[in-house]
């Protein structure tokens, strides 16, 4: 059974009228085609008994074709109303819809509706987003191997910004050094903001990239990704420029125990919670809880935050072909940041990381 024949069963299943989809990725999981259509409308719609459709900026049809899309591909035009087009199109499939299955945390409340105001009774009372992070979340061995090529530019783009890192030059320049690096050999997407931090701007986990400057005798963050037919990467690594405070390779050495030591526990059988407990409970033991201000970790695949979540309360059970990131860190205000992370799969034993940059402390500059 296809990724789409197990949409439209479970929209039999619901008793739902037609599944509306408008997440990108979902579309692009689903399809083989990916894009980013903006302000635009891009949606995926699939019935119970018959052929799907997907409807699309006109600018975007014959990608979508060249894709290998079996089923009608529906444009539109900019001064078009595509309410009203997306309406007639199921109109024409003979179904007034009454239980309209949505990703809800996706659509936006004035699309819902603009495409409401077009049915008689429609009522969006289905929610199909587990569903969809279910079946994305054990990936095929297909997937992996996109997976561990995205990992293998991740390697390149550290090693060619840890040697942008001098005294005097600043965060951005490392930035620009990396990505015009993997531009030339061909990456020209980024799964996420590269981010390099120095120094006490590293203790702000989502702070950006700026023109802070390196200085001599301090810790340098980085925290990049690389995407590969359609599939992240993501990893940290956190370096020292000359010789680091006696205080920051404490905290560099507690982070790296814990990333180690959960990344190593991982296993199936064992839940999402007690992976994140195994990190805290390091960093907590050493004096430093108060400063591991988010979760272990999060889902990666197609995008670079999806689920599951690595953290408290996840009772989820690791099973082979799931796909996340181990990335615990401490972040001292004033002081210094360390974040340390791969994304790994679980695998029949254990669990194999995406990304092989070595994890002791780097000298650079």
């Amino acid at each position: 059974m296809t990724k789409l024949e197990q949409i439209q069963q479970w929209t039999a299943e619901q008793h739902a009228s037609m599944t509306y989809l408008s997440n990108p990725k979902t579309i692009q999981y689903l399809t083989g085609f990916g894009s980013d259509p903006i302000e635009r409308v891009l949606a995926l719609v699939v019935f119970p008994d018959q052929d799907p459709f997907i409807f699309a900026p006109a600018l975007e049809v014959e990608v979508i074709k060249a894709t290998g899309w079996q089923f009608p591909v529906i444009g539109y035009l900019d001064h078009e109303n595509p309410w009203a087009m997306i309406a007639d199109q199921v109109k024409q499939r003979h179904v007034d819809p009454t239980h309209i299955a949505v990703e809800k945390g996706q659509l936006q409340v004035a699309r819902m509706e603009a495409l409401a105001a077009q049915f008689s009774n429609p009522q969006f009372d289905i929610d199909i987003t587990s569903y969809i992070e279910h079946m994305r979340l054990i990936k095929s061995a297909d997937e992996i191997k996109k997976l561990e090529i995205a990992g293998k530019w991740d390697d390149f783009a550290f090693e060619h910004g840890f040697a942008a890192v001098k005294a005097g030059r600043t965060e951005e320049s490392a930035v620009a050094e990396l990505q015009y690096a993997l531009m030339k050999e061909g990456i020209m997407e980024m799964s996420f903001g590269s981010l390099v931090q120095a120094g006490a701007h590293a203790a702000e986990p989502h702070g950006a990239t700026n023109d802070t400057k390196f200085q001599n005798n301090e810790l340098v963050l980085f925290d990049l990704g690389t995407v590969y037919d359609g599939y992240i990467s993501d990893a940290s690594r956190t370096v020292a420029l000359g010789t680091p405070t006696a205080k920051e390779k404490e905290i560099y050495d507690v982070c790296l125990e814990a990333q180690l030591t959960a990344q190593a526990a991982v296993k199936p059988g064992m839940t999402a919670e007690e992976v994140d407990k195994i990190a805290r409970d390091i960093i907590t033991k050493a004096g430093y809880g108060e400063y591991f201000i988010h979760r272990t970790g999060h889902g990666m695949g197609m995008s670079d935050h999806e689920f599951p979540s690595i953290m408290e309360g996840n009772k989820l059970v690791l099973e082979p072909g799931m796909c996340f990131s181990i990335e615990p860190g401490i972040y001292i205000p004033g002081v210094a940041g360390v974040r340390i992370e791969d994304c790994i799969h679980v695998t029949a034993d254990g669990s194999l990381p995406f990304t092989h940059t070595s994890k002791e402390l780097t000298y650079v500059g």
